[in-house]
């Protein structure tokens, strides 16, 4: 439209387009950045929260270095080694930071996931387990841990709880100084997991198992034994956890409602195979 040519109503009708055009593309801009500012600060909590998990595990890994029970070397490795490096090839893709097993010098059969990848497996427990099924589902129950970030958010939620009590305790003026300090590697040994948190990681860990190519039964074994033995003489890596009859027949129930997945491994405890342990190897253990 010309300055010196009256308006008409095409033009006004352009004209009223184009504000609208100008203020409609203002809009959709600004929706465009907000949407983009919420996910820059989605993925940095991500990245925070990925960077809490490597910290903490590391703190752990230092802690049992400087208390001298990382196993850096034994024949014990031999028998290890080909367990984990199947479940790492099914776990890893699963997870962004690297899985490692480490073998820890501790007369207590256990196993534990720290934080960030690593897993903890003690000699004791190589000696305990009565088959190789067995040896494996315990580690593929505790990368399920990892898988599932339970230690971390136990430890988060822990970590709350103790600043509220600690909170109280400076409003009651009194210094609470046990709520300090406390190594991160005895918080971790402390945390529970919930019944559900435990069935979860049985579940997955029997998935793991089987794409793997381990029996997954022998995670039912184990527990079975524990069940049959009693608690008092439990081990630590089940002493605090809800080991009981329910999470062996909710693993049964997943194995029957999968069988393309599981039908084909057998049952039986007799058929499991013998673990090659090398005798006393605990006791050349180099830290």
């Amino acid at each position: 439209m010309r300055y010196n040519e009256p308006p008409t109503k095409a033009n006004l009708w352009l004209g009223q387009s184009s504000i609208m055009f100008n203020r409609a593309g203002k809009v959709g801009l600004t929706l465009v950045l907000a949407l983009w500012l919420a996910g820059a600060a989605l993925a940095q909590r991500g990245r925070d929260e990925g960077d809490d998990e490597l910290k903490m595990g590391q703190q752990v890994y230092e802690e049992l270095l400087q208390k001298g029970e990382i196993i850096s070397a034994s024949p014990l490795y031999d028998t290890l080694t080909p367990i984990t490096q199947a479940i790492i090839k099914v776990v890893q893709p699963q997870y962004p930071y690297p899985f490692k097993f480490y073998l820890v010098h501790e007369k207590q059969p256990n196993a534990f996931a720290a934080p960030g990848g690593n897993v903890y497996v003690t000699d004791s427990l190589m000696y305990f387990v009565k088959n190789t099924e067995e040896l494996a589902g315990t580690l593929c129950h505790e990368t399920s841990h990892t898988l599932h970030h339970d230690a971390v958010n136990l430890m988060k939620q822990d970590q709350e709880v103790r600043r509220r009590a600690l909170a109280a305790e400076v409003i009651m003026e009194r210094r609470g100084r046990e709520m300090r300090g406390l190594p991160i590697l005895a918080k971790l040994r402390t945390l529970s997991y919930s019944r559900e948190a435990e069935s979860n990681a049985d579940l997955t860990g029997s998935d793991t198992c089987a794409a793997a190519g381990y029996n997954p039964w022998g995670l039912v074994w184990l527990l079975q034994d524990f069940e049959d033995r009693g608690a008092q003489e439990r081990p630590q890596m089940l002493s605090d956890h809800p080991s009981d009859q329910n999470r062996i027949t909710a693993l049964k129930q997943h194995f029957a409602q999968n069988p393309e997945t599981f039908a084909h491994f057998n049952s039986d405890p007799h058929a499991a195979t013998a673990l090659a342990v090398p005798k006393n190897a605990s006791e050349t253990f180099l830290p």
